[in-house]
């Protein structure tokens, strides 16, 4: 940041802007209507919500899609409460291993259908079948899911889930202390048991939601209308949205976005401001400005199974070699970021700070060591290796890739920079057939437990070879930590705090074994025209955009 005095001023203006978030005013009907108009640089993939694993949509399903049960939709740290939504309540028998749930009367699908038993059986199933990126790391526990995985195109869940008249009951191979989180992700969404045994793509499925998704064009925009079947069975779980309508158009620069949203054109951009764009944003602009601490971190997943970063020396090299300084003066300075080596962040469970990738190794990151890194490279065999750095071609994510990549040819490599749509930029990278050696990520939670941060981008349960549902980007499969990893998940149905011991450790044996660079854990800025109303900020969902009116 050029002018540290002017981020100064946009932090402090932007907390004043987040504590006026923690609360919903109360509904009225002058509120309604209007069209809420969003933008972001590229489409985020597939529209199917047991598919999609992106903040861009997931921000959207909360008004579109419903599970068993949900986050409350609520401002700040109330968002992590789990509430009932289409089950009216539930409850939990055989030591655990026994979910029962009693669903609501009179629930509708957007095409007006009735929700079913047997929908919820076969949205389950679906999960399977869909390969959604998470049915090997959420959904394994379930029984019969052991067989799901193996073959998806057959998946029946036989013995873990049946239906009849308003009662679900999944059956569960072993206690889950998570298991609540996970059924109110939008991969546990409810849906017609005539969606598609395969990713749906650009079709919209219908959903439960206020909203559903009326058109979806990855290369215009994407568009979400009210539901006419919809009707409020549970303010915490689904409220009414103000909006008639909900729009996000593709296509425009992080810096176009930044100009529609100042000129009214515009309510509000998905992608990050340019660093260059925040003095005016705090100061011009700081009653339509919003900065909030998030559970999050920017890191570089490295694929361990292909040269050169199948050498473990190799990968500590490039965490030596980053100046996390000059990562976060491009991402916008450090009011913005904070510096980190590990993958939970602070303030998430697990997190015991540590940091062994720095001129002095501890707890905190204080400068990068060349000297180090050059070394490793060398005795890792690797020196002269050619590395493509693969981001998103936004402004922000783009400077990053190209600033990775100068680090790897100062410490020995040959490397260059490739940006890509943002539309693939999270799916491509997964994909083994695409020999992604190393590329730009963001991990922001799904659920605040520390299994979500590890086994999740670390476990061998969600390395998938040849599939762009495979989160483990780094293909990092260490038998010994993952069997730590599932003693912690077991731990935490008798002990939490035992457990958030044990994946302290485990957090610091990843981070000595370097599937990743972690470069800092950044804050959330949403920038909206001065016509919103309402902002409400969700630790979960972020901003709950149909919570926001359009004056």
């Amino acid at each position: 940041m050029k002018d540290r005095k002017s981020l100064i001023v946009l932090a402090l203006v932007a907390v004043i802007g987040v504590v006026a978030t923690g609360s919903s005013s109360a509904r009225t009907t002058s509120h309604r209507g209007g069209t809420l108009k969003l933008l972001a640089n590229a489409a985020g993939g597939t529209l199917d919500p047991q598919v999609n694993y992106t903040l861009q949509y997931w921000q959207l399903y909360q008004a579109t899609y419903d599970g068993l049960l949900a986050f409350q939709k609520a401002g700040g740290s109330a968002a992590f409460n789990v509430v009932p939504d289409l089950a009216a309540s539930y409850k939990i028998t055989n030591g655990g291993k026994s979910w029962v749930f009693t669903l609501r009367k009179g629930i509708k699908f957007s095409n007006g259908r009735p929700v079913t038993a047997n929908d919820v059986v076969a949205s389950f199933r679906r999960i399977f079948k869909v390969k959604s990126p998470t049915a090997g790391g959420f959904y394994n526990g379930i029984v019969g899911a052991a067989k799901c995985l193996k073959t998806p195109a057959t998946c029946t869940l036989a013995g873990g889930i049946s239906g009849k008249g308003n009662t679900v009951t999944i059956n569960l191979t072993a206690p889950d202390a998570e298991f609540k989180y996970k059924l109110a992700v939008p991969h546990a969404s409810i849906l017609p048991a005539s969606a598609p045994p395969s990713d749906a793509g650009s079709t919209p499925i219908p959903g439960t939601g206020a909203y559903y998704f009326s058109s979806y064009d990855s290369n215009k925009q994407l568009v979400m209308k009210r539901n006419p079947y919809f009707h409020v069975w549970s303010q915490t779980a689904q409220p009414d949205g103000y909006p008639d309508q909900i729009t996000q158009s593709f296509g425009l620069t992080v810096e176009a976005q930044v100009t529609a949203v100042e000129n009214g054109q515009a309510d509000w951009g998905y992608d990050f401001p340019p660093a260059d764009r925040l003095n005016e944003l705090g100061t011009k602009y700081a009653a339509q400005t919003h900065l909030t601490p998030l559970t999050a971190f920017w890191y570089a997943p490295m694929n361990v199974n292909i040269p050169p970063f199948n050498s473990l020396k190799a990968r500590q090299a490039v965490n030596y070699a980053i100046d996390r300084n000059a990562l976060i003066k491009i991402f916008g300075g450090p009011k913005l970021a904070t510096p980190s080596c590990q993958v939970l962040p602070p303030g998430f469970p697990g997190n015991k700070p540590y940091c062994p990738y720095t001129k002095s190794p501890g707890t905190t990151w204080s400068a990068p060591d060349v000297a180090k890194a050059k070394q490793l490279v060398n005795e890792s065999g690797q020196k002269g290796a050619k590395v493509v750095v693969i981001s998103a071609n936004d402004e922000v994510q783009k400077a990053v890739g190209v600033y990775l990549a100068s680090v790897l040819n100062e410490i020995g490599f040959k490397a260059t920079e490739k940006a890509i749509s943002g539309n693939i930029a999270f799916t491509y990278p997964q994909n083994t057939k695409n020999h992604v050696q190393i590329n730009v990520q963001q991990w922001y939670q799904d659920y605040p437990a520390a299994s979500d941060f590890l086994h999740i981008l670390f476990g061998c349960e969600s390395f998938h070879p040849g599939s762009d549902s495979s989160i483990n980007m780094a293909g990092f499969c260490n038998k010994p930590i993952n069997a730590q990893m599932n003693a912690a998940l077991k731990l935490e149905n008798t002990n939490f705090p035992k457990a958030n011991a044990m994946w302290a450790k485990i957090d610091r044996a990843v981070t000595d074994q370097a599937p990743m660079a972690t470069m800092f854990t950044p804050k959330h800025l949403d920038f909206v025209s001065k016509r919103v109303g309402n902002f409400v900020f969700s630790k979960q969902f972020y901003w709950l955009v149909d919570q926001s009116w359009v004056q």
